[in-house]
This record gives structure tokens, sequence and C-alpha cells, in this order.
């Protein structure tokens, strides 16, 4: 299922109330991916790096079963693919 944050801005309590229930959350910014496992420990960080500057959920957001895969990073799309 992909989201499209573009038409769907979704605020910090809804996205914090999807994301925690996530098995893994993997966050693209540039040439880095960032992996998850969802908790309190690591909220505000995962906060920090999920949502714009507009403080709704980036966009590109796909779900993929119980993993959620967030911004952009063409290795980490290249191996969703395969």
């Amino acid at each position: 299922m992909e989201i499209d944050a573009k038409k769907e801005a979704l605020p910090a309590e809804v996205v914090w109330e999807r994301l925690q229930r996530a098995e893994k959350i993997f966050v693209g910014k540039g040439q880095k991916v960032q992996m998850y496992v969802p908790g309190p420990a690591v909220k505000d960080e995962l906060m920090h790096d999920v949502l714009g500057r507009s403080g709704n959920l980036r966009a590109p957001t796909v779900q993929v079963g119980n993993i959620y895969y967030v911004g952009y990073n063409e290795t980490m799309y290249e191996e969703l693919m395969t």
C-alpha cells in the first residue's frame, strides 16, 4: 500500500500512530538508509527522519506488509523491487 503524502497530509501524531506498529522502518535520505525498529527509545529520532519541513510524512512512503519505506534512496527501492 502506498501512501501519497502529497495528497494525504499526515500530521505527526497520525504518523506515529501508524509507524509504531511497524516491524521495521527504512528511511532513505540521499546516500544513506537508516533502519528503525519503532519504540519509545527511538521515537524522537525516527519522527525527525520521517517528517518533512512541513511536519507531515515525507514522500514517497511505501508500506509492504508491516514494513515501511520512507523517503528516497535509489538502492533502497532497487532492493525492494528485487
